[in-house]
């Protein structure tokens, strides 16, 4: 049955890598051969036409745990007037997750340069407890060469497969997905600005990551504001100046029409062209960045803002199984390095972070007049800002 309603994409589920399913299994991007899916049920929730057509397509997948073969796909279905369908790698295209993509269906028959954009999101239904349904969302522009696109990793199987977990019940998996067609954007007539309230960085060659880290540094409001209390003169060149420089770009980035160099940035850490060419180490960059700034704000209103805003604390914890021994250290931090891979989300991250890691053998602890001993280790990050709201004031730059 076919039920009329809406179906908008407003889910917030973080996103792991995504590829092209090809890209880790074959290296040519031919349409693949449609396979056989008995005791399968396809249904499909459309809203009335209007722009931008979205529909929700729910997928049963009977007998799952059973299916012998690689790949499969879902019937086809229409949004936007383009065909569709869900392709998913029951045990995994080359890992040890479930492999989710949405395809375009009639790849093959399209004629040459064809292209079309969207935004989608995928899920497995949690049947037991809904809220727990794994959902992930993202957006692509669909063509010859990128033809599907999705998540790698979408799931482990392990949870997948655990039938206390909810995800398969009475062996029957169900698979949503929920796709919104939206216009080609024509990136040459494009107006940031009127669509959205912002504008973007340029890229010099490869500086995508130094635009993102400026990007965030920039939607903090004190960060911005801190920058801008940086005391400059006449005599500076933006280009000799990282300061002056900093700040002139997100002055531009606040009040720009079009997209913003960052060159003279770029210039005031040293760098040449060569280096706008060669990937850098995002994290070195940041704290390289914030050392500068940090020793430019010496002596002025905005001392100590960069520890402010993102020094937190962390508790090293060691304590010995076989004696009564206990050591604690703590260290100061600006940032932290998180696992991401098998983790649903920044929480998970955390709580493996500072999960409790028993080490033995060649690992054992010097635990004074002790000697060497096993013992568990907890690392423990407690973070904290003072609030730079009450130094400024409280308007927003």
């Amino acid at each position: 049955m076919t039920v009329m309603m809406p179906a908008p994409i407003d889910h917030q589920e973080d996103e792991e890598v995504l590829v092209p399913h090809a890209d880790l299994s074959e290296n040519n991007h031919q349409p693949m051969e449609v396979v056989a899916q008995p005791e399968t049920a396809n249904t499909v929730e459309s809203q009335a036409v209007e722009d931008p057509p979205s529909s929700r397509f729910t997928w049963r997948i009977d007998n799952f745990s059973r299916l012998n073969t690689k790949k499969l796909y879902s019937d086809t279905f229409v949004v936007g007037g383009y065909k569709w369908r869900v392709l998913i790698f029951p045990k995994g295209n080359n890992v040890d997750y479930l492999s989710m993509y949405l395809d375009v269906a009639d790849s093959a028959s399209l004629p040459y340069g064809w292209s079309r954009y969207a935004q989608f999101s995928l899920a497995v239904v949690n049947q037991i407890h809904n809220k727990y349904s794994v959902r992930k969302d993202t957006q692509h522009q669909f063509n010859a060469r990128e033809s599907d696109w999705g998540f790698t990793s979408f799931m482990p199987l392990g949870e997948l497969y655990d039938p206390s977990r909810g995800y398969l019940v009475n062996d029957t998996l169900m698979v949503e997905a929920e796709v919104l067609v939206r216009r080609i954007v024509d990136y040459w007539t494009y107006d940031s600005k009127k669509e959205t309230g912002y504008v973007g960085l340029k890229n010099q060659g490869a500086t995508c990551y130094m635009n993102s880290l400026l990007q965030t540094l920039y939607h903090i409001p004190y960060f911005r504001k801190a920058v801008y209390h940086m005391p400059t003169t006449e005599n500076d060149m933006p280009s000799g100046s990282i300061p002056l420089a900093l700040q002139s770009l997100f002055y531009k980035l606040q009040y720009s029409d079009t997209s913003v160099a960052t060159k003279e940035l770029t210039k005031s850490f040293g760098w040449d062209t060569y280096d706008s060419f060669m990937q850098h180490d995002v994290q070195e960059l940041n704290r390289v960045l914030c050392e500068k700034l940090e020793d430019k704000m010496k002596g002025t209103v905005v001392e100590g803002t960069i520890q402010k805003l993102f020094e937190g604390h962390h508790m090293n914890y060691i304590e010995c199984i076989n004696v009564d021994y206990k050591s604690t250290r703590k260290e100061s931090f600006y940032d932290l390095q998180l696992d991401v891979k098998g983790c649903r989300d920044v929480y998970a991250s955390f709580d493996k972070y500072v999960e409790v890691e028993r080490l033995e053998g060649d690992n054992k602890y010097h635990a004074e007049q002790y000697g060497l001993q096993m013992y568990t280790l907890l690392d423990m990050a407690i973070g904290w800002v003072e609030n730079p709201h009450k130094r400024w004031g409280g308007d927003n730059v």
